[in-house]
């Protein structure tokens, strides 16, 4: 039995522009546009409630008609919703320019997820027997860095089990690997894209830059996009790797979001890592058929 789980992070509002070829700088670009709930940890959060799995997701939206539609969003989704209003900050937005082969480049604006403050922890979902999945966009944010570090610590204090998505490779360089892997250091899982894990583990070949973070926690999963995923394990030799299931990439948006959402209840329930890779590669590959990083629920 997989235990509930509590995301912790950013919830967006994404405006997705699907360019119809590449960008004519300074220029017109033609494009379909589309406007969906976004956000890494609201991604995961949602995927997970479609599902069936107990979810809540814990953030923060602005006093507006889009934190309004945020959290109906989610809770139409099966997500026990634990957000926060902020008087003064606007909800998360996020402009997601996606060009034909699929790939995406984003332009957030936080928003009210910058405003994450340790006491909209709520302390009913911080306990023994409960999963923390920390999106770490909050601990890359100056102004939620406080709450993600006491949702880890009390994760740790509660004797719950933690895994982490690292964000992304931009706000992770301005941060600093160095601070970013003392802050994490010992998390149960490290959830990390291709670049990521080369960036965090100093080697230019994903899986011994993998191999090199086991030094700092006990399990690695490294995301290949198109080529599937790998886990690596302390003491567990040769990396588990899994092929990518089947898809025509519309958009990869939520790829890794989703992922998650496949792996974590398989690997908490003590599924082999292949059977788990398996699980989030099939839920990953349903993502980036679509645009936008949420379920599509009919």
């Amino acid at each position: 039995m997989s235990p509930p789980i509590v995301c912790v992070g950013d919830l967006m509002t994404d405006v997705v522009a699907l360019a119809s070829g590449a960008m004519s700088y300074g220029s017109d670009t033609r494009a379909r546009v589309r406007v969906t709930g976004g956000g890494a940890a609201a991604n995961t959060a949602a995927w997970l409630g479609v599902a069936g799995h107990p979810v809540a997701y814990v953030g923060r939206v602005g006093d507006d008609v889009l934190g309004r539609a945020a959290r109906a969003d989610l809770a139409a989704c099966g997500v026990d919703v634990r957000v926060v209003t902020d008087p003064e900050r606007p909800t998360g937005a996020c402009v997601v320019v996606v060009t034909p082969d699929g790939e995406r480049s984003m332009f957030p604006d936080a928003g009210a997820n910058a405003g994450l403050a340790p006491e909209d922890l709520p302390p009913d979902r911080f306990v023994a027997g409960t999963h923390l999945h920390l999106s770490a966009y909050a601990l890359l944010t100056e102004g939620s860095r406080a709450a993600a570090l006491a949702a880890l610590a009390r994760a740790r204090a509660a004797g719950m089990t933690v895994s982490v998505d690292p964000g992304s490779v931009h706000p992770l360089e301005a941060v600093g690997v160095t601070r970013v892997l003392d802050w994490l250091d010992g998390v149960d899982l490290l959830l990390a894209n291709e670049a990521e894990a080369i960036l965090l583990g100093g080697d230019p070949d994903p899986l011994a830059a993998g191999r090199n973070l086991l030094e700092r926690f006990p399990q690695i999963v490294v995301k290949l996009g198109p080529h599937g995923a790998a886990w690596l394990g302390r003491g567990a030799g040769q990396a588990v790797v899994v092929p990518a299931a089947e898809a025509v990439a519309v958009d990869t948006t939520g790829a890794g979001d989703s992922f998650a959402a496949g792996y974590l209840p398989a690997a908490l329930a003590g599924a082999a890592p292949v059977d788990a890779l398996a699980a989030g590669c099939a839920v990953a590959a349903r993502c980036v058929a679509m645009v936008g990083g949420r379920p599509h629920r009919s």
